[in-house]
């Protein structure tokens, strides 16, 4: 649909739910993928899923959370395929709790994989993207990104984080070729991370996804899928006027 014959992508968190499904998408758009994950197992399992396909699939293992690690992984990339062209910066953990129980290192923890993995990716591959004058990025926000909520602290400012640096990054890339967005998922099932935090819910006492899914106009959860279909045309020419964006995907649960 969207024709990325011969372009290369970059996805954080491609071992399974949200990232499977984005790295598998973009696959079936053309692209050749790389997968940064610390699940080898899992990312090996999209990777074959990819080469099913028809494309081609590295995995490499990195902490997006040092540095260090995704300048090594990012020149392996480009080692192999000789350019980026598409970077999704899906990977990310979230929390639960409120923030009178909540611990300094729980706090740390979770911005060091969403906030600064964000930003280690993008610190990795701007100067590449700036000297080919070409690029996509789309950093995964959420709707916790725009609305914090009680028990979220954590997850929530971290994801505003991811907004701040999209916009701030978009500003600055905009005349150099390179597009920055964001997608900002509602309640999705069928993730690692939904599955986690349901777990944490129950234990302090408040409401899954599955029992807050009557308040999405829509009528239900979101999917994998409903995600990838967004990050597919931000990654395309067809989104080529759109940066600085961040755009809810929430089956219209939030509308700013």
């Amino acid at each position: 649909m969207y024709n990325l014959d011969g372009r290369s992508a970059l996805v954080t968190g491609g071992a399974v739910g949200i990232g499977r499904r984005i790295a598998t998408r973009l696959a079936e758009e053309g692209c050749d993928v790389a997968i940064i994950d610390i699940d080898i197992t899992g990312a090996e399992e999209t990777a074959d899923a990819i080469v099913r396909i028809g494309r081609r699939c590295m995995v490499l293992s990195a902490d997006i959370g040092d540095f260090a690690e995704v300048q090594a992984a990012v020149g392996e990339m480009r080692a192999r395929y000789g350019k980026i062209d598409i970077v999704s910066n899906n990977a990310a953990v979230v929390s639960v709790g409120s923030v009178m129980e909540l611990a300094a290192e729980e706090w740390r923890r979770v911005f060091r994989i969403n906030a600064d993995g964000a930003f280690h990716i993008c610190k990795a591959v701007v100067p590449h993207m700036v000297e080919r004058r070409f690029g996509r990025i789309i950093n995964t926000a959420s709707w916790f990104g725009k609305i914090g909520k009680p028990n979220y602290a954590a997850y929530s400012a971290s994801k505003f984080a991811v907004i701040g640096l999209t916009q701030s990054l978009a500003a600055e890339l905009a005349p150099l070729g390179v597009t920055v967005n964001a997608v900002c998922p509602g309640t999705i099932v069928g993730t690692r991370m939904r599955d986690d935090a349901d777990r944490k819910s129950v234990e302090q006492g408040l409401p899954t996804a599955r029992e807050r899914e009557s308040l999405i106009p829509i009528g239900r959860v979101g999917v994998p899928d409903d995600i990838a279909r967004v990050v597919a045309f931000l990654a395309s020419d067809e989104s080529s006027y759109m940066t600085g964006q961040s755009i809810n995907v929430t089956g219209g649960l939030w509308m700013h």
